[in-house]
C-alpha cells in the first residue's frame, strides 16, 4: 500500500519542461498565424463569411487534440507495445475505408478524408503514428533476426508496401514519404543489417523516381519546382508566390497581419504554406525561431530515447526516436517546399498548420513521447514505469 501510494505521489513536474514549453510556444504561434493567414479568405468565402471562422475551428481542434494527448499520456508504453499490431491493423482498415465511394471524401481530386459528419478524419495521419508504434514493436520482437533478409526484413517490408499502395491510391505521396522515412529510420536505429538497409534505401530512391516519372501531375510539380518563374501563372504559381513572401519578409518581416501574399495570392496560406506567411510577417528572425523550436523537440526526443536505452527499455527508446524523426522530417519537408528547396508535396507543418487530424495525431504522438520521458524519470527515482 505504501509503495502504491508513493507511485501515485510522483509529481507531473518531473516532465521535460523544455519540451513542453516548445510545444506550447508552437501552439501559441499556430493560433496567431492561422488567424492571420486565413482572415481575408474567411471573410469573403460564402461558406464562412466570418473573419474568425478558421481561428475558432482551429481552437476547437487544438482543445480536442490536447484532451486526446492528456488521455494518451495516461497509457503506459507497455500497453502501446502490447496492442501495436492491432493499432496498425486499425490504421490499415481506415486507409482502405477512405477509398470506398460514399465513405471517403474527395477534395481537390484526392480521396484522403473520411466524413464523420462533425469532422473529417484523415487516415494517413493515423498511419504515421501507427507506423512508429508498429515498426518499433516489430524490431524489438525480431531483434535477433534483423540481420536476416527473409525473416527480419521481408515481413515489415511487405507491410509497408501494403501501406504504400493504399496511400498511392488516394493519392497521398507526401504521407507515403513520411511513413517510409519513419519506418526506415526505426529499422536503421534498431540495428538492421547495413547491406539490407543500403539496398532498401537505393530501392526506395528508385521507386520514388519511378513514381514521379510515371505520374504526369507529380512530374509537373517537379518541373515547376525546378524553375517556378518559367510558368509563374501555371505550374509555378504557388511556389513563386511563396518565394515572394520570403523575399518580402527580409530580416524582421513586414509586421503581424501585414502580409500581402495571403490576400488571395498564395493558395493554402493557412495550411501547407503557413510558413511563407510567417516568413513574410516576421522575416528571417521569425523563421529561425520556429525552426529552432522544431529542432529542440527533435533533440529532446532523441535525448529521451537515449535515456530509455540506458535503462534497457528498447521499445520506448525506438518510439521516442520514431516520433522525433516524424516531427523532424515532416517539418523539413514542409519548410523545404515553402522555401523552394523541395517539390510541392501537400504536407502540413506539425502543430502549426490548420487541420484537425494532423493536430490530433501530432499531440497524441508528443503525449506518448512525454510518457516515455515520464517513465524514464520514474525509474531513475526507483519507481516502476
Amino acid at each position: 500500500m505504501i509503495a502504491a501510494s508513493r507511485e501515485r505521489d510522483v509529481p507531473l513536474t518531473m516532465l521535460d519542461e523544455g519540451l513542453m514549453w516548445a510545444i506550447a510556444l508552437l501552439l501559441s504561434i499556430s493560433l496567431v498565424m492561422v488567424y492571420s493567414a486565413s482572415i481575408a479568405y474567411a471573410e469573403v468565402d460564402k461558406a464562412t463569411q466570418s473573419q474568425t471562422f478558421y481561428l475558432l475551428r482551429h481552437t476547437v481542434f487544438m482543445v480536442v487534440a490536447l484532451g486526446a494527448g492528456f488521455i494518451a499520456f495516461q497509457i503506459p508504453t507497455a500497453l502501446w507495445q502490447k496492442h501495436a499490431s492491432k493499432f496498425f491493423l486499425l490504421a490499415l482498415l481506415l486507409l482502405a475505408l477512405v477509398l470506398i465511394p460514399g465513405i471517403g471524401k474527395v477534395v481537390n481530386g484526392s480521396r484522403r478524408w473520411i466524413n464523420l459528419f462533425v469532422v473529417n478524419l484523415q487516415p494517413s495521419e493515423v498511419m504515421k503514428l501507427a507506423a512508429v508504434i508498429y515498426v518499433a514493436d516489430y524490431t524489438v520482437r525480431k531483434a535477433p533476426k534483423l540481420h536476416s533478409f527473409t525473416q527480419g526484413f521481408l515481413p515489415v517490408f511487405g507491410a509497408m508496401c501494403l501501406v504504400g499502395n493504399l496511400l498511392l491510391l488516394e493519392p497521398d505521396f507526401g504521407a507515403l514519404m513520411v511513413v517510409m522515412v519513419i519506418s526506415m529510420a526505426i529499422l536503421f536505429l534498431a540495428g538492421i543489417n547495413i547491406r539490407i538497409f543500403a539496398g532498401m534505401a537505393v530501392a526506395a530512391v528508385l521507386a520514388v523516381v519511378g513514381m514521379i516519372v510515371m505520374s504526369p501531375y507529380r512530374l509537373k510539380r517537379v518541373t515547376g519546382f525546378m524553375d517556378p518563374w518559367d510558368d509563374p501563372y501555371g505550374k509555378g504559381y504557388q511556389l513563386s508566390h511563396s518565394l515572394i513572401a520570403f523575399g518580402r519578409g527580409e530580416w524582421f518581416g513586414v509586421g503581424l497581419g501585414a502580409s500581402v501574399e495571403k490576400l488571395f495570392y498564395l493558395p493554402e496560406a493557412h495550411t501547407d504554406f503557413i510558413m511563407a506567411v510567417i516568413a513574410e510577417e516576421f522575416g528571417f528572425v521569425g523563421i529561425c525561431v520556429v525552426i529552432g523550436l522544431y529542432a529542440w523537440i527533435v533533440l529532446r526526443a532523441f535525448r529521451i530515447a537515449m535515456d530509455a536505452k540506458k535503462q534497457e527499455r528498447y521499445y520506448p527508446s525506438l518510439v521516442a526516436q520514431g516520433i522525433g524523426v516524424w516531427i523532424g522530417i515532416q517539418s523539413f519537408f514542409n519548410i523545404g517546399v515553402n522555401m523552394g528547396l523541395l517539390p510541392t508535396k501537400g504536407l502540413t507543418l506539425p502543430l502549426m498548420s490548420f487541420g484537425g487530424s494532423a493536430m490530433l495525431m501530432n499531440m497524441v504522438a508528443l503525449a506518448v513521447l512525454l510518457r516515455v520521458d515520464y517513465e524514464n524519470r520514474r525509474i531513475k527515482r526507483g519507481y516502476k514505469a
